[in-house]
């Protein structure tokens, strides 16, 4: 009996022991748990502290470089195009040449009111949508006003154009941070060289470039202004293998120096005309709105006056 008993005591004795030292690795990986997650809850603290540090870092250079955005005009051009207007542009055999090779530039030349600006939206519009899942593709705009051009010099173009690169990268360059820092602390602009070579970095970077340039002849023309940045564009392309695509009305200065390039007339085209038409047709009177044959007659009669320019206030 007494060795019955100490045996029952023994095993009760090891089975207490087992379950405590159980309950404590228990404890001791809940404790380890706690830690872990509270860590976990620090480091994500800290990391969305550093994201929206980094964040408004990014804010303040990209608004250094400067203050003109572009996107917002594109938006407004986008909005008031009607559906399927310049498809034959973007359907002609020297688009899609341009399109698919490197290094190819497309001069687009129209009379005022041509609509050289609706297309140049229109191409943008496209590029960015056929690439918007490619981040080895960059692309950049600038729609040239010539009651702009205070704003318009050409460092401000360059710095433009960079900026546009920038901001479709996850993080901020090198080399435009050290920009920044060089001048940031002293109240300094950078140079039209220095902008030149930061932009001639980043462009690098991608593995094809489409530069949007739309009316050139509205370029500040003062002090060679619209020269320099030409041959900055030039040079560009030639380094880094850039499609350039650029409207402007016929003047000899500029025509000349893109001989050699793809041309191409713009003329807003009868079914760009008949879409426009198309879509404002409500506007008028009632009487008209009543019979399909009057508006017709009032569509051909305003396609004929028009000749080739198109309508909307904002078209170049």
């Amino acid at each position: 009996m007494v060795t019955i008993d100490t045996a029952t005591l023994g095993a009760t004795t090891y089975k207490e022991i087992k379950e405590a030292r159980k309950e404590q690795q228990d404890w001791h990986q809940a404790g380890t748990k706690v830690a872990l997650s509270i860590k976990d809850g620090v480091d994500q603290i800290c990391q969305g502290q550093e994201n929206q540090q980094t964040q408004q870092e990014r804010r303040v250079i990209l608004d250094w470089l400067t203050p003109i955005n572009y996107a917002s005009q594109q938006s407004d051009f986008v909005a008031k195009r009607e559906e399927g207007t310049g498809q034959w542009l973007l359907n002609s055999h020297k688009f899609q040449e341009w399109l698919t090779t490197n290094m190819q530039t497309l001069f687009c030349l129209g009379m005022l009111g041509a609509s050289k600006t609706m297309i140049a939206s229109i191409v943008v519009d496209h590029l960015c949508t056929r690439f918007q899942s490619d981040a080895c593709v960059g692309i950049a705009y600038i729609y040239c006003n010539f009651r702009r051009q205070y704003e318009q010099k050409p460092a401000d173009l360059l710095a433009s154009l960079l900026k546009q690169l920038v901001q479709e990268q996850s993080s901020v360059p090198e080399s435009v941070k050290s920009l920044y820092q060089r001048h940031e602390s002293k109240r300094t602009r950078p140079s039209f060289g220095e902008i030149s070579k930061v932009l001639h970095s980043v462009v690098a970077e991608y593995s094809r470039m489409f530069i949007i340039i739309d009316a050139l002849d509205e370029c500040q023309v003062l002090n060679g202004g619209r020269r320099q940045f030409l041959s900055e564009i030039f040079s560009l392309q030639t380094k880094t293998r850039a499609n350039l695509f650029t409207t402007s009305r016929f003047i000899p200065e500029i025509t000349n120096d893109f001989q050699g390039s793809i041309s191409l007339e713009i003329r807003a085209s009868d079914q760009d005309m008949r879409r426009y038409l198309d879509g404002h047709i409500s506007r008028l009177p009632s009487f008209v709105l009543r019979s399909l044959d009057l508006q017709d007659e009032i569509k051909a009669e305003i396609i004929k006056a028009v000749d080739g320019m198109y309508v909307p206030s904002y078209a170049t």
